[in-house]
């Protein structure tokens, strides 16, 4: 029980719709850039990195909600340090008693990048605005996945929101550490997204470039670039060549091996790399011609991870079977997997199932028709090739496979809509601090966005682990919940990916990238000396 304010917090549809426009971004007195690559005066920071979405509003869909948090432009009621473990934001303290009611302290003294000041009642309209999007159809992101609340109270005298969720929820603070709960100042919603970051949105031209200033109002220390200017670049040799020719100070994700190589081996270049805690797959979607075990299993049995992790996509990814990395500690090395690549069993599989080509034209057929499924990739971290390599897999024993790769959001919004047979995707397994948020994914109630997966015993024992608060059982849960995923062949996993920044060491300084990358461009990434 907890009846104390607390000091630390505990370790633990429309994709363009809402895309609002972000010129007019800021109103803290700056002066935009327009086109200029570089500050006039003051200190500027380029930084380059692949575009997963042009709006930064968290109502938007997943990326979106991302953006508005790696960009800096705003914040949560908590964070996430370097050791993933949850700790204060914009709320400084809280108290419950039973995990169900949950009264949250909101800092006082922070203000938006406009000037307004965060109130109690100001975050209480941000969470509200997102959960009447979802509940409206008028943004992708869904906050239910989550967690629920019954009511919420806010109370500016005392400077508290009072949150009553619908069911015991051990893990509030770590939700409310995830982008799509980043708060925003509602007032001014409906022309611009304003935050509580160390920068605010100047400029800003579609699939190009974002220009940031600094936040003179930032509560939360010293901001130390005047002007930031983002490129948003979807080719990472492109990023690569940017960097060395010194168009660029700062770069996320270098994907391409041998330019990832050439930066390591330079000293004039500084790499962070973070152990994986991202998975790379494939949602299977259920309610189409892979709603067919013996056609999943057999794309299973097909696919040679390791040899597309170590030299497909040239080692920026290990292999594994499971949805959670081996990376961390949740009893990896206590799963089987029946699929382990085999040819041979994939074509037996195939044969034995009836799923056979029956007019010689190369192709198998299911229920008499013939089988080509519809593969979306997009080209972040990777996904493109391995998609790619996929289909030529799947190609050579009969199976049909057309890829067609998209832009994120064109992507999610294919997702969303459930028009894919498989679709790519590269995304943190720990999302709230733990596995919970990430394994909701296949919960019958979330499943609809990632391809309408649906197991009663996974569903049950998923609603175990919500409210348990007992580490031990939580990790049995989680130990099963793997191994029942693993043995419906419920998704493709490619791999495990390690996270980059790489920048220019006599330019840059503080930029190391962080477990949980939902934080870029932070106060610790500053001008070298």
């Amino acid at each position: 029980m907890r009846t104390q304010w607390c000091k630390k917090a505990a370790a633990a549809v429309m994709a363009a719709v809402m895309t609002l426009s972000l010129a007019a971004c800021g109103g803290s007195g700056n002066t935009s850039q327009g086109g200029d690559s570089s500050a006039a005066d003051g200190t500027h920071l380029n930084f380059s990195c692949y575009n997963y979405s042009n709006s930064m509003d968290p109502i938007t869909n997943v990326n979106s909600s991302w953006c508005f948090l790696r960009y800096g432009v705003g914040e949560c009621l908590f964070r996430f340090d370097e050791n993933v473990v949850v700790d204060y934001a914009l709320c400084d303290a809280y108290e419950t008693e039973d995990y169900i009611t949950w009264t949250l302290h909101i800092r006082e003294g922070v203000q938006f990048s406009n000037g307004n000041a965060v109130t109690a009642s100001v975050v209480k309209a941000s969470l509200e605005r997102l959960y009447d999007a979802e509940a409206n159809k008028t943004g992708n992101s869904t906050p239910s996945q989550y967690v629920t609340f019954s009511s919420m109270e806010a109370d500016d005298a005392a400077g508290t929101v009072t949150l009553v969720c619908d069911s015991r929820t051990v893990n509030l603070p770590g939700i409310l550490a995830y982008p799509w709960y980043g708060i925003v100042d509602t007032s001014v919603i409906d022309t611009e997204v304003i935050g509580t970051g160390p920068y605010y949105v100047t400029a800003l031209e579609e699939n190009s470039t974002i220009d940031l200033a600094r936040n003179e109002y930032y509560w939360d220390g010293e901001v130390p670039y005047d002007t930031i200017r983002i490129f948003l670049t979807e080719d990472s040799s492109t990023k690569a060549m940017a960097l060395k020719s010194g168009d660029v100070d700062l770069v996320e994700n270098i994907t391409t091996a041998s330019d990832l190589a050439e930066l390591e081996a330079d000293d004039t270049y500084y790499v962070s790399t973070t152990a994986g805690v991202r998975l790379g797959n494939s949602y299977f979607n259920f309610n189409g011609v892979l709603g067919n075990d013996a056609l999943r299993q057999a794309i299973l049995y097909a696919i040679d991870d390791a040899t597309m992790c170590d030299i497909t996509v040239g080692g920026m990814y290990t292999a594994g079977c499971s949805v959670l990395p081996s990376s961390l500690s949740y009893g990896y090395d206590q799963l089987t997997d029946p699929f382990a690549y085999d040819l041979d069993k994939a074509l037996e599989t195939l044969d034995a199932a009836g799923i056979v080509d029956t007019d010689g034209d190369g192709y198998r057929e299911l229920d008499g028709q013939r089988i080509n499924l519809s593969y979306i990739a997009y080209t972040s971290r990777n996904l493109d090739e391995f998609a790619q390599a996929v289909a030529i897999t799947l190609e050579s024993i009969g199976i049909g496979c057309t890829v067609t790769v998209q832009d994120y959001d064109t992507a999610l919004a294919n997702q969303s809509a459930g028009n894919f047979d498989l679709i790519t995707s590269n995304a943190t397994t720990v999302p709230t601090g733990d596995p919970t948020g990430f394994l909701g994914n296949f919960y019958s109630g979330n499943s609809g966005t990632y391809g309408y997966y649906a197991n009663d015993q996974y569903d049950a024992l998923y609603e175990q682990l919500l409210t348990a608060a007992d580490a031990g059982e939580q990790l049995e849960l989680i130990i099963q919940l793997q191994q029942i995923l693993i043995d419906d062949a419920a998704t493709l996993v490619h791999g495990y990916y390690n996270s980059t920044f790489a920048s220019r060491a006599s330019v840059v300084s503080g930029a190391d990238i962080a477990p949980i990358d939902y934080y870029w461009i932070t106060t610790k990434i500053h001008p070298a000396a």
